[in-house]
C-alpha cells in the first residue's frame, strides 16, 4: 500500500487478516451437497420454494411434525432445504450446534430475548447494544412485563454482578458495541452468566469466524447475515446460534409460534455470498486497518476505533479473544470540530456512500454523534464522531477522499476562527 498510506508492520496484519484467511477453505465447504455414487450434484444447492409439503400418507405426516426441531420438511413456513443448508453452515462457523434463520437482523436480535424472557424476568443489556435492540427492549419487554436494566460495556466484574437481580435470566452483550466499538469481556459476563442463572446472549455479527462465542461460555450467539455473509448488500437476514440443544427446543419454539424464517432466494443468496467472505474480508479488513492508521496520524481525529488498535476501548480483549478483525471501526474527532463540520465533510466525499448498514463490497460513511442512545456515561466520544465501513475500493483512493472531505474541514474550521 504506497501513496498516502505508509506500511504497515507485517505482524500487525497479520493480526487482522489470518482468521478470514483460516476460514476461507472451511466456507467453501459447508454447506453443500456431495455427490455420491454416480450422481452429480450442483456446486450450489438449488432453490426449493413452496408452501405446501405433501406426505405419501397421515402416518408419515405426523412422523414428520413430531420433528421439528430438525429439519424435516413440514411446511414452508419451518423451512426449506436450502435454509437448513445455510442453518448447517452458520452452525458450523459460529462453533455452535443448531442456527435457526430468521428475516434480518433485527429477527435475530429479537427472537432470543421472545424465547427465553417473561413477565417477571429481568434482562440486563450492555449499554453499546444496536439501537432496534434497545428499541426493543423499551418498547416492546418493558410493555410485557420484562424488567430492563443496562450495564457498561467495560464495567469490572464487581460492578456487574452489583446489577444482577435474583430474577435476571439474559445477560445481552454486544461486541465489538454498535458506533462505540467497545470490545467486552465475554468470558467475564459468561461467569456471571452462569452464576445468575441466566443465559449470555452476544451479537456477534462483527465477529463472525474471527470470534467463538461458545468457546468462551456464550449461551447464544446473534448474527445479522444480511451484513459479512450475505455481503452484498441487496438481502435482508438473520441467524441465531445456540451452544446446547438444550437451549435450542425454546428457541425453535419461538421461531415457529411467531413465524420467523427467511425466504428461501435470501437463503440461497447468502449462501452464496459465505463462500467469498474469507477473500472479500481479507481485503477489505487489511484496508480497514491501513486507513485506520493513516487517519489516526491526522490533526483532526482525536481518537480511532478499531479494535485492533491500542486507542479502542477493550483492546485487550480484542487481542486475547479475536483471530482477526472486520471492516469496520469508528473516528472520533478533535472537539474542537462542530456536528455541522462533520456534516460537510460527509458530504463532501465521492467514494463513501452514506448509509446505515455495513458488510458489503461498498464503502460507506454514517455519523453516529446524536443517533445514539446511551444511559450511562460514554469513554469513547470526547467530540463528534462518525463510522467508516471500508469496502473492496483500493485503500489509497479511500484516504485520498477522506483527505479531501478533512482538509475542508480544517479549512472551515480556520475561517470561523478568523471570523
Amino acid at each position: 500500500m504506497s501513496g498516502l498510506i505508509p506500511p504497515i508492520s507485517a505482524a500487525l496484519l497479520e493480526s487482522v487478516v489470518r482468521g478470514w484467511r483460516d476460514l476461507s477453505t472451511r466456507l467453501v465447504q459447508l454447506g453443500r451437497d456431495a455427490p455420491e455414487g454416480g450422481r452429480g450434484v450442483f456446486v450450489n444447492p438449488p432453490v426449493t420454494r413452496g408452501s405446501t409439503v405433501l406426505f405419501s400418507s397421515l402416518e408419515a405426516m405426523e412422523a414428520a411434525g413430531h420433528n421439528r426441531y430438525g429439519d424435516e420438511l413440514i411446511y414452508g413456513a419451518m423451512g426449506s432445504p436450502v435454509q437448513h443448508q445455510l442453518e448447517q453452515a452458520v452452525a458450523a462457523i459460529e462453533g455452535g450446534a443448531h442456527t435457526q434463520v430468521v428475516p434480518s437482523g433485527l429477527a435475530a436480535c429479537t427472537l432470543p430475548l421472545l424465547a427465553y424472557l417473561g413477565a417477571g424476568d429481568h434482562c440486563l443489556l450492555s449499554d453499546s447494544v444496536y439501537g432496534p435492540t434497545r428499541r426493543l427492549a423499551e418498547r416492546v419487554l418493558r410493555r410485557f412485563g420484562v424488567e430492563i436494566s443496562y450495564f457498561p460495556p467495560l464495567a469490572d466484574e464487581a460492578a456487574l454482578r452489583a446489577l444482577l437481580r435474583p430474577n435476571t435470566r439474559v445477560i445481552f452483550a454486544e461486541s465489538p458495541g454498535s458506533h462505540s466499538f467497545e470490545v467486552q469481556d465475554v468470558p467475564m459476563l459468561a461467569r456471571l452468566a452462569r452464576t445468575a442463572g441466566a443465559r449470555l446472549v452476544v451479537d456477534n455479527t462483527w465477529g463472525i469466524g474471527l470470534f467463538d462465542p461458545f468457546a468462551h461460555g456464550a449461551h447464544v450467539s446473534v448474527q445479522a447475515l444480511t451484513k459479512y455473509a450475505a455481503g452484498h448488500s441487496d438481502t435482508i437476514i438473520g441467524g441465531v446460534t445456540v451452544a446446547h440443544v438444550d437451549d435450542w427446543y425454546p428457541l425453535r419454539d419461538a421461531a415457529i409460534q411467531t413465524g420467523q424464517l427467511a425466504g428461501p432466494d435470501d437463503c440461497w443468496l447468502t449462501l452464496r455470498g459465505l463462500r467469498t467472505m474469507g477473500a472479500r474480508q481479507e481485503r477489505q479488513a487489511a484496508s480497514a486497518l491501513a486507513v485506520a492508521l493513516w487517519l489516526q496520524d491526522r490533526p483532526e481525529v482525536a481518537r480511532v476505533l478499531h479494535p485492533a488498535l491500542p486507542s479502542c476501548p477493550g483492546h485487550e480483549y480484542w487481542k486475547r479473544d479475536f483471530s482477526g478483525a472486520s471492516s469496520l471501526f469508528g473516528v472520533v474527532f478533535d472537539p474542537a470540530y462542530t456536528e455541522a463540520d462533520m456534516t460537510a465533510m460527509i458530504d463532501g466525499l465521492a467514494l463513501f456512500g452514506i448509509g446505515a448498514s455495513w458488510g458489503g463490497y461498498e464503502s460507506l460513511v454514517l455519523p453516529t454523534t446524536g443517533g445514539i442512545a446511551r444511559s450511562c456515561p460514554s469513554i469513547t466520544h470526547g467530540g463528534v464522531a462518525c463510522r467508516l465501513h471500508i469496502g473492496l475500493e483500493a485503500p489509497e483512493a479511500l484516504a485520498a477522499d477522506l483527505a479531501r472531505g478533512l482538509d475542508g474541514m480544517s479549512a472551515a474550521r480556520h475561517l470561523r476562527g478568523k471570523g
